[in-house]
C-alpha cells in the first residue's frame, strides 16, 4: 500500500463511510419516491398516471451529471437549495435519478402479478389503495428483486459523480491520493476499486439474501 495512503487510511475509511451514507440514504429515497411513481402510473387517475410517466421518462434519459449541475448550480440561483447541504443536494440528485429506474423495476414486478388477484380484490371490495398496498405491491417487492438490486448497484456506483462537486467520498479521496502520489496511480486506484467491489458484494448477497428468503416462505 502506498505509504502515504497507510499514513492516512482514516480518510479512506470516511470516504468510503460518506459513499456508504449517500447510497443508503438515496436508495431509501429513491425506492419510496419510485414506489410512489409507479403507484400513480398504475393507478386509475389518468393526470397522475400521465404525470409520472413523463417524470420518469425525463428523468431516464437526462444523465445524471446534468441533474448534479442543476441541484447544485442552478437550482440556488433561482433561490432553490441555497443553504441545503452538500450530503443533502447530493442526496436529491440521486433520488430524483435512480427513483426513475425503481418506479420501472418495480412496475415490471407489478406486471409479473396475475391480473385474477387483482380483479378478486376488487370483487371483495378493497379500494384501489387498499388492493396496491395488500396484494400488487408485496408480490411486485419480490418479483422486483434481480432489477431492483441492479439499480441499486449502479446508484453506488453513481456516487462516485459527487466527487465533482466537492463531496469527497470514495472517488474524490482516491483523486486527492493520486493527486498526490503520480507515481503510484495504479495501487491507489486498485485500492478504491476494491472498496467500491465490496460494497458491490455486499447489495448482491443481500439481494440474493431475499430472493432465498421469500422463495422459501411461498
Amino acid at each position: 500500500m502506498v505509504d502515504d495512503v497507510r499514513s492516512n487510511f482514516d480518510l479512506v475509511l470516511s470516504a468510503f463511510w460518506l459513499t456508504v451514507q449517500l447510497a443508503v440514504l438515496s436508495g431509501l429515497a429513491s425506492l419510496v419516491l419510485g414506489t410512489v411513481l409507479v403507484a400513480m402510473r398504475i393507478g386509475p387517475i389518468g393526470v397522475l398516471s400521465r404525470a409520472a410517466a413523463t417524470y420518469v421518462t425525463l428523468t431516464r434519459n437526462t444523465p445524471l451529471l446534468v441533474i448534479f449541475v442543476f441541484i447544485f448550480i442552478a437550482a440556488p440561483n433561482v433561490g432553490w437549495f441555497v443553504h441545503t447541504p452538500f450530503l443533502l443536494k447530493g442526496i436529491i440528485a440521486m433520488t430524483v435519478y435512480t427513483s426513475s429506474f425503481v418506479c420501472e423495476a418495480l412496475r415490471s414486478g407489478v406486471n409479473a402479478v396475475p391480473l385474477g388477484q387483482a380483479e378478486a380484490a376488487r370483487a371483495i371490495g378493497m379500494t384501489f389503495t387498499q388492493n396496491l398496498r395488500n396484494v400488487v405491491l408485496p408480490q411486485a417487492f419480490r418479483a422486483s428483486v434481480p432489477p431492483l438490486a441492479s439499480t441499486f448497484i449502479a446508484m453506488t456506483k453513481n456516487t462516485s459523480v459527487a466527487a465533482v462537486f466537492g463531496l469527497m467520498e470514495a472517488t474524490g479521496r482516491m483523486r486527492y491520493f493520486t493527486n498526490r502520489n503520480a507515481d503510484e496511480t495504479l495501487a491507489i486506484f486498485m485500492l478504491f476499486a476494491v472498496g467500491y467491489i465490496v460494497l458491490v458484494e455486499l447489495i448482491s448477497l443481500g439481494s440474493f439474501g431475499l430472493e432465498r428468503r421469500w422463495k422459501a416462505a411461498r
